[in-house]
């Protein structure tokens, strides 16, 4: 076995490489806690003319962008190859295609270089993209066991943290998820549906502020999982059912917002702010023009939407840290950035004298950095990937 691989970290450099979606990053962290580079090629222009991720297209884009982003990122980080401890790259979950493009190319890059590869879900990544940046503030470690909310377009978990003293590997415990749409999916369909661009998060949170939360009351009915029945697998129901479990469905309320909109004849305004949209690309979710394409009716809808998502992730996350005492929160994902999760949360958190932790607006959507974090810990006790490792999109994190 080479030295190299024997001896553990000896620059504690990690070149992390992300492609589980639609943004190829690629960027350099230092033991874990320092980010010397964080290189982004989003495809969010590209999958907007279709209103959602296209995979093939996303899989070509990966393709042409993956060696000049690792390359900009080595540059940035002022390091060469040789300088690496290892690599690390999101093994799943996500698209397949799309992963098997910085799996391959992580793989060819460790072989030629002798360096070992780390593999890490993409789940975790976010979890640690939160912690990374504590570290680099040197704030105090986040007080264990810490519950974490991973909500993004494509998740929304709630897992349960922690390690053993003296010990670098992390164990996660599954303990809510949704049932069906995740929480930004959900957001980019009602924006959708409302003739509003994409990705929905920026623009819902954006206008929501100019409507009444509580003009329309949205609800949540509470998610009860049937008794499994023999020789039958559902795989929306938890798996370890010992213990409460705290999960979310919101497919309900995205029907419930088309039935408004079906009720109140919303069709014409709707399809007016479309063509308009489509009209001039320059206008942003915050152009003032874009407000005055709403009508007050539809900034209530938004607002209500909005108010009544934020409400129900806020209401299961603070139950769940109550029952499984909880220490401190950590909340990331893409729909991390949202203005009202992150005041409403905050609030609560401080209501309840409970340290709760939030990523940059940077490290909140899909990036590289948080998967070098990650990687952290597996280096120092040297869990590496097979030579054999491939893309999983349906990975799961810890114990179900």
């Amino acid at each position: 076995m080479p030295e190299s691989r024997q001896s553990g970290s000896k620059t504690g450099l990690i070149l992390g490489i992300e492609s589980s979606c639609d943004e190829t990053a690629a960027a350099v962290v230092r033991a874990g806690s320092e980010a010397l580079s964080n290189v982004v090629a989003s495809q969010m222009s590209l999958h907007a003319n279709y209103g959602g991720v296209v995979p093939e297209l996303a899989s070509r884009e990966h393709l042409r962008n993956i060696v000049p982003v690792v390359r900009e990122a080595m540059s940035r980080a002022n390091v060469t190859f040789a300088d690496l401890d290892a690599v690390a790259v999101t093994e799943g979950p996500g698209l397949a295609g799309a992963l098997l493009v910085g799996i391959t190319y992580a793989k060819a890059l460790t072989l030629g270089l002798d360096k070992p590869l780390i593999s890490v879900n993409h789940l975790e990544g976010h979890i640690h993209a939160v912690l990374m940046e504590t570290r680099e503030r040197s704030e105090s470690p986040l007080e264990l066991p810490l519950l974490a909310l991973v909500v993004s377009g494509g998740h929304t978990h709630l897992y349960l943290a922690t390690h053993q003293q003296g010990s670098e590997t992390w164990t996660y415990r599954n303990v809510g998820r949704t049932v069906d749409d995740a929480a930004g999916e959900a957001y980019d369909k009602v924006a959708k549906l409302l003739g509003l661009g994409y990705p929905g998060g920026p623009w819902i949170d954006a206008l929501a502020p100019h409507g009444n939360p509580r003009a329309v009351p949205f609800t949540f009915a509470e998610i009860k999982h049937r008794a499994p029945r023999p020789g039958i697998t559902n795989k929306k129901a938890p798996a370890n059912t010992e213990g409460p479990h705290f999960d979310f469905s919101f497919s309900g309320i995205k029907t419930a917002v088309l039935r408004y909109v079906e009720t109140h004849n919303m069709r014409d305004t709707i399809e007016s702010r479309r063509a308009a949209l489509a009209a001039d690309p320059t206008l942003t979710p915050k152009s003032e023009a874009v407000t005055k394409l709403c009508d007050q009716q539809t900034l209530d809808l938004i607002a209500s939407f909005q108010y009544a998502v934020v409400g129900n992730l806020q209401r299961q996350t603070f139950a769940a840290a109550e029952a499984f005492g909880a220490h401190s929160i950590v909340v990331s994902g893409g729909v991390a950035a949202n203005t009202e999760l992150r005041r409403r949360l905050q609030a609560e958190a401080d209501r309840r004298n409970l340290p709760i932790a939030f990523p940059s607006l940077a490290l909140s959507t899909d990036n590289a950095a948080m998967i070098a974090a990650a990687a952290w810990p597996k280096l120092i006790a040297q869990n590496f990937a097979s030579e054999d490792l491939g893309a999983t999109p349906q990975l799961r994190l810890g114990q179900q």
